[in-house]
């Protein structure tokens, strides 16, 4: 495995379906919203989370565990390198083992001789996504109220109310980016004493994952959200971006949504931002489920036959999946 020596950008949308896409903790767990412009939110955070759980699944070793908390970062480090004294010396060993800080970075509490018998090495990774938000307008379902009852003794039961806030339909987009260069400074922070940091072939896992894991890990509260559309743009240098696509993105419908065939996607505004990076475009991998409505200048068409007519087909590639 080499690093990884060109940037890619991300787009990434995802639906969600009578569920709670992002609870927000202090407020009750209502769905994360900005209310100025009725859309949800969901956090980068809670999409890493997805990313994470599906990786630690497919049998790769991670950092941020479920359990893993700030106060259990020292011991999942050592239950990872299988010893109890760890120094910096240990961080290309950590970065070999674990694929979530090769791919977006971490805080490792590494003790060391410097600053007092402890240091903490602070890495950015290569992958980075905003704050995704909902494209359409969303409405909360109407009740929110729920009740349950179970057995306190064998003759009597009780019962208690609770709340369950959900919303009817959100199509949530998510825009990332992949910096060769967060990589190369990763490589480099250990001292070139490792091949490689992030990978072609971890980026490959990553591609897998955002479009595997969400479905995958629904609990009850997440269930009904399903992947619609993932492209990575891959340039062939490691200077350019292109920027975020969602706003290029028109639905025909924003309001009084409720499944994905109330709408469609008109495609066309992506061509601004492509037109200036076309010349610097390795290719774009492009996943896209059937059940989601494209459209370029009013005409059905796929976003994968979209960019082959914009880019030519030779730098379209479709995701297959095993």
């Amino acid at each position: 495995m080499s690093v990884i020596e060109k940037n890619s950008e991300i787009l990434f949308l995802y639906d969600a379906k009578m569920c709670n896409p992002n609870g927000d903790p202090d407020d009750e767990n209502r769905p994360r919203m900005d209310y100025d412009r009725e859309r949800c939110l969901v956090s980068d955070v809670r999409l890493k989370r997805y990313l994470r759980d599906y990786l630690e699944e497919k049998g790769h070793t991670i950092y941020v565990t479920k359990s893993a908390g700030i106060v259990q970062a020292m011991g999942r480090i050592q239950e990872v390198l299988g010893k109890e004294k760890v120094s910096g010396d240990d961080l290309p060993e950590l970065l070999e083992k674990l694929i979530d800080a090769r791919l977006f970075g971490a805080t490792m509490p590494i003790k060391g001789e410097r600053r007092g018998g402890g240091e903490a090495v602070n890495l950015t990774g290569p992958v980075q996504f905003t704050w995704g938000y909902s494209l359409n307008r969303v409405q909360p379902v109407d009740s929110s109220t729920i009740s349950s009852q179970f057995a306190a003794r064998e003759e009597a039961g009780q019962g208690t109310f609770g709340k369950d806030y959900r919303l009817y339909y959100a199509l949530i987009a998510f825009h990332g980016v992949v910096s060769a260069r967060r990589a190369q400074s990763m490589l480099e922070r250990c001292g070139n004493r490792i091949q490689s940091t992030t990978s072609e072939e971890d980026l490959a896992l990553m591609d897998e994952a955002m479009i595997r894991a969400i479905p995958l890990l629904a609990t009850r509260s997440k269930i009904g959200q399903y992947p619609r559309l993932y492209a990575r743009f891959v340039f062939s240098d490691a200077d350019t971006f292109m920027g975020d696509l969602r706003e290029d993105l028109q639905l025909s419908e924003t309001v009084g949504l409720r499944e994905i065939g109330d709408y469609s996607i008109e495609l066309g505004g992506l061509s601004g931002h492509l037109e200036q990076v076309k010349d610097r475009l390795d290719y774009v991998l492009v996943w896209q489920d059937p059940a989601l409505k494209t459209t370029a200048a009013g005409e059905a068409i796929t976003l994968a036959d979209w960019l082959a007519e914009q880019v030519g087909k030779e730098r379209v590639r479709t995701w297959e999946g095993e």
